[in-house]
Formats: structure tokens, C-alpha cells, sequence
């Protein structure tokens, strides 16, 4: 009975959003603006700071090709919907030690725009 009734929410679309709400679009746009200067969206390319294809769902700090501060290695959070949202608002405040310069986006549709972007990227 369980998986009737979870098979019809799915359906109607009221499960779990297996992305982030926002604009994808939308989020590629900003991604380039205040992202891309230090991340890249390809996968196995790392500039200033590490790729970010694949993050949504990774370990924080444990993509092996990038050398992480001892801050993100110890951050101990796997990086979806919520943990990406409460980082990116003030980086440097939600985990200290970091590398990463960037102030935040404090508006809550950037965010997820962005993020909804990223869970494209795999």
C-alpha cells in the first residue's frame, strides 16, 4: 500500500524535487558571473578552487585532484540542496579556514538558482 501511495505522489509530483527549485538557467548565468573566476563546471579542470562537476551529492574536501584546506577536509557534510544553500550564503562564517574568498550570495533565489545549475553538472 506504502508504494502505491509513494508511486502516486511521485507521479503528481508532490515527492521530494530531485533538484534544487531554482532556474537552472538562471543559475548557469550567475555561475559564470561570480563562480567561474575560481571554479570550474567540466569535469577533472580545477582553477583557484576545485571543479565543480559532480558536487552535489560529493563529500565535502575530497575530490582528490585538488588540495583542500584542512577546514573543508574536516568539514565532515556531503554537499546537497541544504548543505549548499546554508554554505553559500556567507562562506568564510559557515565552515572557517576555508581558501574560498567569496563573500556569499545572500539572496535565496540565487542561491538556488545556482544550485539547481550545479545539480546539472554530471
Amino acid at each position: 500500500m506504502r508504494r502505491i501511495v509513494f508511486s502516486v505522489l511521485a507521479l503528481a509530483g508532490l515527492a521530494a524535487p530531485a533538484h534544487a527549485a531554482g532556474d537552472a538557467d538562471a543559475g548557469k548565468a550567475l555561475f559564470s558571473q561570480k563562480c567561474g573566476i575560481c571554479h570550474a563546471p567540466v569535469e577533472g579542470q580545477n582553477k583557484i578552487g576545485p571543479s565543480l562537476w559532480g558536487v552535489v551529492g560529493r563529500k565535502a574536501g575530497t575530490l582528490l585532484t585538488y588540495t583542500y584546506s584542512d577546514a573543508m577536509k574536516n568539514a565532515n557534510r556531503t554537499w546537497d540542496q541544504a548543505t549548499l544553500d546554508d554554505y553559500l550564503i556567507a562562506p568564510r562564517q559557515k565552515i572557517p579556514g576555508v581558501k574560498m574568498i567569496f563573500a556569499g550570495l545572500p539572496e535565496e533565489s540565487d542561491r538556488q538558482n545556482v544550485i539547481a545549475y550545479l545539480a546539472t553538472l554530471k
